[in-house]
């Protein structure tokens, strides 16, 4: 392996390598009488009472214990903790930051790497919509570099990827997408490690919030390469396979030089104690016990349900991408074969305007022509997808 050209003082920007983070309260003295944060000490206005075995009316333990009037833990410390026995390969809770979702993470990542008006990300269309989002907002250049698209392949150009990051000296975040979204697919490993090979002395972010669904047999986590690319960062999500989008929790995986500058970057207490709370049950033995198992039965549906029956409807060309993620991306078809927005388009709009049911219309993304993005539901709800489907193109004739 090439010797490693990442050097974090020149990644960073030189106001973020100056920058003194601000010191939470909880950052010197956690336990204790805390009157050191100007908290409400008479604790929360706000309480859930319920009604207990021997009639009387209490405040609901959980809410008693999480102690709302105080900040939370700025650092997550025990959901990190935890963090590591689902993702035993890193190293440490210094390799491990905590965000408000993903996106907060992925505009941290810009912020602390890109100088505004001057710098660049990289961006692999079709990908995740928010890295270009993030990039405007910070008048942040943005470099294209699209997937090999052809018959749905959706992989690296490699080659390309590499001249556009290593040609240009204003490229400083490379986002890789894996299992990409909408594409499903994830990224061949070698494909990767090229990359990381390549002499770029920036970020590579490899944003995996679908991994989870992906079969053993089709590759895992890139977190585990963490200790040996000091240049490499690894996003995941409670939102998908643990099925926690409403709590909001993002989590960063990467060399402890990148940790660290995100979290002086970061807002303090930005993730909230009930987020916290609810991170930690669902990280615990019997939480991730819980969602291998609903993993497991979101593949079967997807693979022996969904995908089978796609395929047998009239106007579906084709099941694109590897589907490696609890989603879909399903073409539509004219009489001729060829890719088709309009009868995507017509069944998105028909189904979701008059049928109550709501998919993803995806035909303007680079490759996708003619594709509406289904994920994978309840056994119900997928067959509701299809017998839905089969009525609105049945009624299309």
């Amino acid at each position: 392996m090439p010797v490693s050209t990442f050097d974090i003082s020149r990644v960073i920007r030189p106001n973020i390598l100056r920058l003194e983070p601000y010191r939470c309260a909880r950052d010197d003295f956690s336990e204790g009488v805390l009157l050191d944060a100007n908290e409400n000490s008479y604790g929360p206005a706000y309480q859930t009472r319920v009604t207990c075995d021997d009639g009387q009316v209490r405040v609901a333990p959980q809410v008693d214990r999480l102690q709302l009037h105080r900040y939370p833990d700025p650092k997550g410390y025990e959901v990190k903790q935890r963090i590591l026995k689902l993702r035993p390969s890193v190293g440490s809770v210094d390799n491990v930051f905590l965000g408000v979702g993903s996106d907060e993470i992925i505009d941290l990542i810009v912020r602390i790497t890109c100088q505004p008006g001057r710098d660049s990300i990289l961006i692999t269309p079709p990908t995740y919509g928010m890295y270009k989002v993030v990039a405007s907002i910070n008048d942040v250049g943005i470099v294209k570099v699209p997937l090999i698209v052809e018959d749905g392949a959706f992989q690296l150009d490699v080659d390309a990827v590499i001249a556009a990051a290593t040609g240009d000296s204003a490229v400083k975040v490379i986002w890789l997408c894996s299992p990409g979204n909408p594409t499903g697919t994830i990224l061949r490993e070698a494909d990767v490690r090229r990359v990381l090979d390549s002499g770029f002395s920036g970020v590579v972010v490899v944003d995996e919030a679908y991994v989870d669904f992906v079969r053993a047999e089709r590759g895992e986590s890139y977190a585990r390469l963490v200790t040996e690319y000091p240049g490499l960062f690894v996003m995941q999500t409670m939102s998908k396979s643990f099925g926690l989008a409403g709590i909001r929790l993002g989590v960063g995986i990467g060399g402890r030089e990148i940790v660290s500058y995100l979290n002086r970057a970061k807002a303090p207490y930005s993730v909230s104690s009930l987020t916290l709370d609810v991170a930690k049950d669902a990280l615990s033995d019997e939480g991730i016990q819980k969602m291998r198992s609903v993993v497991t039965s979101l593949q079967a549906q997807r693979d022996e349900f969904l995908i089978p029956q796609l395929r047998l409807l009239p106007r579906v060309g084709a099941i694109l991408g590897g589907n490696d993620g609890n989603f879909v991306l399903c073409r539509f078809v004219d009489g001729n074969g060829n890719a088709s927005n309009e009868i995507a388009k017509r069944v998105y709009t028909e189904m979701a305007q008059n049928r109550g049911l709501v998919v993803r219309y995806r035909g303007s993304d680079y490759g996708c022509e003619g594709c509406l993005r289904v994920t994978v539901g309840t056994a119900d709800e997928n067959k509701l997808v299809i017998d839905t489907m089969r009525s609105v193109l049945s009624q299309a004739k």
